[in-house]
């Protein structure tokens, strides 16, 4: 994409430029908003805290928990534990700590690229093409009756199953094209930092979906987060996600995601559990 960085997606990658303070130790920005900050920048900063320590090898898996919720009113320190440097694979703990309390802790491993064996089970689902979709955003102010949101997401999604406003039970099955609104930097762990923040979205809505429960009628927060890459990230084009939630009890969703590339081979594999709550009196 040739076209200018936007404001959203610049501001994206500010705060994934952590100030180093001490050995291990970086401090980062959680930018403007309100309310509860968005668990995907919060380890997308941490993925970028622990691949900052590592001399080789890319990021080929995490897994995540959300300890508390984090807000935009004070920084984020990040404290990385280098917990093992082999020749192949390198492991890194990042715990990420606000206000004098950690609200994230992730498990990170670094793997050196090697010869080995590989298959694919399944194809790419078929979804319509991106370009046939409208905007997530600009659409969703405009059945709302609203201007165009000026703070839009630094990521642009396109829903190929749009969740019920009115609230019908649907398929525990979403799809979703998602790409960043403008060019990255060269650096691959920018690339997957920012594949981090977005595959933190529409999972829980997709295990909300055969309750009836759009966003106004439920809360929800994740609890926790796993993502494994399979193939080098390059996230400058539209990536096809698709999800489904094979089971939910005692107001836990669990939720399965598979991210392909346009030429349909699968780039990573997510799982996570959300918590979703009727809001007592609906």
């Amino acid at each position: 994409m040739t076209s200018p960085e936007p404001d959203s997606l610049a501001g994206l990658l500010k705060r994934l430029t952590l100030e180093p303070l001490d050995t291990d130790l970086l401090l980062g920005e959680p930018g403007p908003g309100s309310g509860r900050l968005f668990g995907g920048m919060v380890a997308a900063q941490s993925v970028m805290a622990a691949g900052r320590t590592v001399e080789r090898g890319a990021l080929h898996s995490l897994h995540a928990y959300f300890l508390r919720p984090g807000h935009h009113d004070a920084p984020l320190r990040f404290l990385v534990h280098r917990i093992r440097d082999g020749r192949t694979f390198t492991t890194r703990r990042v715990v990420a700590h606000q206000g004098g309390e950690a609200i994230f802790n992730l498990s990170a491993s670094f793997a050196v690229p090697e010869e080995g064996i590989s298959h694919q089970d399944e194809p790419m689902p078929e979804a319509p093409p991106p370009e046939e979709l409208p905007d997530s955003e600009a659409d969703r102010a405009h059945r709302m009756g609203h201007s165009p949101p000026r703070d839009e997401s630094p990521i642009e999604v396109r829903i190929c199953d749009p969740d019920d406003p009115e609230g019908g039970p649907q398929p525990p099955r979403k799809r979703i094209w998602f790409r960043p609104r403008g060019p990255l930097p060269e650096d691959p762990l920018i690339h997957t930092a920012v594949l981090v923040y977005a595959s933190d979205r529409a999972l829980l809505s997709t295990a909300a979906r055969p309750h009836g429960l759009p966003w106004k009628r439920r809360r929800g927060a994740s609890l926790d987060h796993a993502l494994w890459i399979h193939r080098p990230v390059r996230f400058d084009d539209w990536l096809l996600y698709a999800m489904e939630s094979p089971v939910a009890h005692a107001a836990r969703g669990l939720c399965f995601g598979s991210i392909y590339g346009s030429d349909g081979l699968r780039l990573a594999s997510s799982a996570q559990e959300a918590l979703i709550r009727v809001p007592r009196g609906d």
